[in-house]
């Protein structure tokens, strides 16, 4: 109500939030509806005083007392309004701000309330299930109401007198009932459970014949398998023939091109080029010479296998002599150390001996220049030092070229040594590249021979391959014709079979037939009073005698 404080409040709440949310607009209903009673109508006085729910308050002297009644005529109340950009103090109004307040019934202001509420998906789904069986039970009403007038005007058609035609076709719909209840009462139990003796018998005997033709059927499959498999197998054998014969000649060709290849292998550069200058010459010479081509390739492969067998035994040899050329230089060189330490040991025993000599030289030296220095006294002793001075200095220089040609002697002796181990190892590393060339050659020459081997190989296992799957797609080719064959036959066989078990139910509906005018032409019979002994001959003649019935 506009007057009730809880009211404003909520109103500048929600004012507050959509001033704070208007990103989050929610729908709250599809259509907007607006009912006219809440907006009042202007009424006179007299018209106050009725029995309508709906008062307006016109009188403010009224409206001040209604307030002091309800306790709001007080201080005014303020609410905080906090926006994004300030904040507000608002006054609570404590009057009708537009002076037309509006009071409705609980009643009314229930309806508006409903009216104004917006329905969710159940509800909504709930409506239209009631609006539904309203309608399902309408429907039925009106069907119930014809139902009844049907069988109204039924009864008067019935009641009223009917005309020739009426009665010819009155006539005709009750002989349509008739046969329509006869047919109803074949339904009945026993019926059903004669038919179901019936149905199970034919049942039986069509599976038996169905057995017996699947038995046929699988007979005649058997039989038609092992025929493909014979020619399955009579084909493998064929197929194993010719492969092998393939095989045969492919090996013949590898050995002609292994043959080819060695013989390429063996001819120099010059020879190729002839080779491949004559090449289309030699191509219809080459079925003429294939005879000597093979024995030539044939002492080829000899003389390449001798020729490995002595280029073995000389790397052998090679080995061999560079073992021993190694245990030669060791030797030699063990012999050069001993003789270098023999000389060595020669040399400090010369060199001990002849320091050994100059110290007895010197020592005689001494006691001949004192022996002189005696014998020639003061006037000699000048020229005796000077003497021995010399005589010192002489022999100082001897010793030092004796020992500088020494040395000179063992360094080129030394020198000579290194050079022959020098030309030594330079002749065996020369012979190792040497060999290693030729090894290296050769094994070039191996592995190209045997890529071109593979190539040729996998190059045939493809071939294989490809037509080894040609194979597998003309068997299954020729299974699928096969299969689609039996298939066809089978399809066929069960037509005929369902021809002929249509034809066998007709005759048996026909023979039906005839036995129930048989029967009825009896039952006629014994109605005459014919005695009943000639009715069971009867019967037994007809062949439809129950076995219940013989007494």
């Amino acid at each position: 109500m506009p007057l009730s404080t809880a009211g404003i409040l909520s109103s500048s709440s929600a004012a507050s939030n959509r001033s704070r949310n208007k990103a989050r607009y929610r729908t709250k209903a599809v259509s907007s509806e607006v009912d006219e009673s809440l907006f009042g109508d202007i009424k006179s006085p007299a018209q106050g005083q009725s029995d309508s729910p709906i008062v307006l308050l016109r009188d403010k002297h009224t409206l001040q007392k209604t307030l002091t009644a309800l306790g709001l005529d007080r201080k005014p109340e303020t609410i905080q309004l906090i926006t994004r950009d300030m904040v507000r103090e608002l006054i609570i109004p404590t009057e009708d701000p537009s002076g037309e307040s509006l009071i409705i019934s609980p009643e009314e202001f229930q309806r508006v309330k409903w009216a104004s509420h917006a329905l969710t998906r159940e509800e909504l789904e709930a409506r239209d299930q009631a609006f539904k069986k309203e309608k399902e039970a309408v429907m039925d009403a009106v069907m119930t109401r014809k139902k009844i007038m049907k069988q109204k005007e039924m009864v008067w058609n019935n009641n009223k007198k009917l005309s020739d035609l009426e009665e010819v076709a009155k006539e005709r719909a009750q002989n349509l009932l008739q046969r329509a209840n006869k047919l109803q009462m074949e339904q009945e139990e026993e019926l059903k459970d004669m038919s179901k003796i019936i149905l199970n018998a034919k049942c039986h005997a069509i599976r038996d014949a169905q057995i017996l033709e699947k038995q046929q059927i699988q007979k005649e499959l058997d039989t038609e398998e092992k025929r493909l498999d014979q020619m399955m197998e009579v084909e493998r054998q064929k197929s194993i023939q010719r492969q092998e014969e393939l095989d045969r000649k492919r090996r013949e060709e590898r050995i002609r091109g292994r043959r080819q290849i060695v013989e390429q292998m063996e001819k120099n550069q010059e020879e190729r080029s002839l080779l491949a200058e004559q090449r289309e010459q030699e191509k219809e010479q080459m079925l003429e010479y294939m005879e000597q081509l093979q024995e030539e390739d044939l002492k080829d492969m000899e003389q390449r296998q001798q020729q490995k067998l002595k280029m073995q035994a000389e790397i052998k040899r090679i080995n061999d002599e560079n073992q021993k050329q190694k245990a030669e230089l060791l030797a030699q060189e063990k012999l050069a150390d001993q003789m270098v330490m023999e000389f060595t040991k020669k040399k400090m025993a010369r060199e001990a001996e002849f320091e050994a000599e100059q110290e007895r030289i010197r020592r005689e030296k001494e006691k001949e220049i004192a022996r002189l220095r005696a014998m020639q006294e003061k006037a000699q002793d000048y020229q005796a030092e000077q003497d021995a001075l010399r005589a010192k200095r002489n022999q100082e220089v001897a010793d030092r070229e004796w020992r500088r040609k020494e040395k000179e002697n063992a360094q080129k002796k030394m020198e000579t040594e290194a050079e022959l181990r020098k030309s030594r190892l330079e002749q065996v590393a020369f012979k190792e590249h040497a060999l290693a060339v030729q090894v290296q050659r050769d094994r070039d020459e191996f592995e190209r021979i045997l890529r071109a081997q593979r190539e040729q190989i996998e190059k045939e296992r493809l071939e294989e391959e490809k037509k080894a799957t040609g194979r597998l797609q003309h068997a299954n080719e020729l299974r699928r014709q096969v299969r689609e064959n039996q298939q066809k036959q089978v399809q066929n066989r069960i037509a005929t079979f369902e021809e002929g078990r249509r034809l066998k139910e007709e005759a048996q509906k026909r023979r039906e037939r005839i036995d129930d005018i048989k029967r009825k032409k009896l039952e006629e019979l014994r109605a005459t009073g014919l005695p009943e002994k000639y009715c069971i001959e009867a019967e037994r003649k007809a062949n439809i005698l129950p076995a219940t019935s013989v007494n």
